[in-house]
């Protein structure tokens, strides 16, 4: 029996199984829209929105650029060290996961993308003020050859929340 034990196993020993995950998680980022099964859109979006949720929680840390030597101030300094410290923890806790390059083919060329920047100050920037659900799975159809259920996967656009509304409503008045 598999009480209390979440997650699907693809028929694959861990290692593989997390493999699969990492390359997809990745993948996702790069190309921020992916077509894969039903069943691993559904894996996929537990891990992805995890490392997304880190560098959100880091906050304006993210994706503001620090000074590459420290403050003479003393209270300045001490918040500059702490900040620096903060957002190296959360980049290496998304590096344990997801290798840090990746290769994009644009036009004709290939281009090569930091990822772990991308999520720490692209994606982290874009949903802020978001609580989480950040992406989207849209069902596709069936698979020629062996019918399974396709499914893309693919990140929501900014937050629009309350606050957001609010906040749009304001500036196109004023």
């Amino acid at each position: 029996m598999r009480h209390k034990n979440s997650g699907r196993q693809f028929g694959r020993d861990t290692t593989a199984r997390r493999a699969m995950l990492r390359n997809l998680t990745a993948n996702l980022i790069t190309h921020e829209r992916i077509e894969t099964t039903d069943a691993k859109a559904k894996e996929l979006r537990r891990v992805a929105e995890r490392l997304i949720s880190k560098a959100v929680r880091l906050g304006e840390v993210a994706w503001t650029k620090l000074p590459k030597e420290a403050p003479a101030d003393e209270a300045a300094k001490r918040e500059w060290l702490k900040n620096r410290a903060r957002r190296l923890h959360v980049e290496r806790l998304l590096r344990q996961y997801i290798p840090r390059f990746m290769t994009r083919l644009e036009g004709e060329e290939y281009k090569r993308i930091d990822i772990i920047e991308k999520v720490l100050v692209d994606l982290s920037k874009r949903f802020a003020g978001r609580p989480g659900g950040y992406t989207r799975i849209v069902k596709l159809g069936l698979r020629h050859g062996d019918n399974a259920p396709i499914s893309m996967i693919e990140f929501v656009g900014p937050y629009e929340g309350p606050k957001a509304k609010a906040k749009a409503e304001a500036k196109a008045e004023g």
